[in-house]
């Protein structure tokens, strides 16, 4: 999923470039042998993982280094290890098809322990029981990570201004009404912004796309990116809600608006439409993060370890509220975990809705044509940026 302007090779030598330079700054040899790798853990990760609050305790009890570096991207991050940085990160934490589709089969990640992991699964919430789809490979039979935040994510509104009733029911099609123009938001994030274009051109983003179906997401997107009033990234885009600059945005959900939630504004709520184009009717979205073990040829012994401590019930309640985004977590199903949340924390997570907003959601997956329609995408926001 590389730009166009960037070829594979290119961006091969930036990326080795920027591992090497990883490396002289934090004490990696990527050529030789690693020293006391017992003592060390390297996490390539979304927001969450890498905050204090969770690695500390870890640090402490294991007097081990431990690294991590956020991204808001899976390609991304895939691309690292596709460069060498195997040899540099030990775990990995994307977005559910990845580990299954990409990142197994090329062989970036391994396979854990099935008798040491399997009984996790038994402390999760229902939809996430053994054995769950998206830790497993293809054949059912490897267990390939672990999964805890998880979440709805189509798009949020302002309720005082778009009642939660009233967007369910139009759902996408509230872009695709004209008196909406300038009243909306875009948030920065690409994957997301093709899947949501597709499913107000009316059709699954998940599958190939016909010559007529890329049309009209050109003409979405042309249009969505013309009648948007703010473009920008979740604190932006909460901010121009609270302050009723725009009523809506896309893409959104409980991961973006459970900051605004939790400081007290109720009225900021991810919405999840009740129908759309998705298989099975589905309206809405939903991720779910899968963390697998890095195919490190020098993996520390701590990535294991790692994977089982965030398991534990406090732990799990503190990832679900690490600094940054507020999400629910599967560890949740066990009531050890469950008591930790306040009746505030399951507010500002909409968990009253969570259950029903899940049932109508696809689950995250890869589009096949994607980089066919982020070019459209990227051409359509910067026609609307030039005016």
């Amino acid at each position: 999923m590389l730009n166009k302007k960037l070829t594979r090779r290119n961006f091969m030598e930036r990326s080795t470039a920027m591992a090497a330079a990883f490396a002289a700054g934090t004490g990696f040899s990527l050529g030789s042998a690693q020293a006391a790798r017992d003592k060390e853990l390297n996490i390539l990760c979304w927001e969450g993982y890498n905050s204090a609050q969770v690695l500390d305790p870890f640090r402490q009890a294991h007097g081990a280094t431990v690294k991590a570096e956020s991204l808001t991207n899976d390609p991304t991050m895939i691309n690292r290890l596709r460069a060498g940085e195997t040899k540099v990160w030990d775990l990995i934490n994307v977005n559910n098809p990845w580990a299954r589709k990409v990142m197994l089969p090329e062989g970036l990640i391994k396979p854990i322990d099935r008798a040491t992991f399997e009984p996790y699964f038994e402390r999760m919430l229902p939809a996430f029981k053994w054995p769950y789809k998206w830790a497993m490979d293809e054949s059912g039979n490897e267990l390939i990570g672990m999964i805890q935040r998880f979440g709805p994510y189509s798009f949020v509104v302002n309720t005082d201004k778009v009642s939660r009733a009233t967007a369910e029911d139009q759902g996408w099609n509230l872009w695709n009404d004209p008196a909406n123009a300038g009243k909306y938001g875009i948030l920065e994030s690409d994957d997301w912004n093709v899947f949501d274009l597709c499913c107000i051109a009316g059709f699954d983003p998940f599958k190939v796309h016909t010559d007529d179906e890329v049309a009209k997401f050109t003409d979405a997107a042309n249009r969505v990116f013309k009648g948007a009033k703010v473009v920008g990234d979740i604190a932006t885009m909460n901010q121009a809600l609270i302050s009723g600059e725009i009523d809506f945005h896309l893409t959104g959900g409980t991961y973006s608006a459970s900051p605004a939630r939790a400081d007290g504004n109720k009225n900021i709520r991810g919405i999840t439409p009740k129908s759309g184009p998705m298989e099975g009717g589905k309206g809405g979205i939903a991720w779910i993060e899968v963390t697998s073990v890095v195919n490190n040829p020098e993996l520390s012994p701590l990535a294991t370890e790692f994977l089982q401590y965030v398991q534990d019930p406090k732990v799990s309640h503190t990832v679900a509220f690490a600094e940054g985004t507020f999400n629910p977590v599967t560890q949740m199903g066990d009531k050890a975990c469950f008591d930790l949340f306040t009746a505030e924390e399951l507010d500002a997570i909409q968990w009253d809705s969570l259950e029903e907003e899940m049932a109508r959601s696809a689950e995250y997956d890869i589009v096949p044509d994607y980089d066919k329609l982020l070019d459209i995408m990227t051409s359509a926001k910067k026609a609307a940026s030039a005016g």
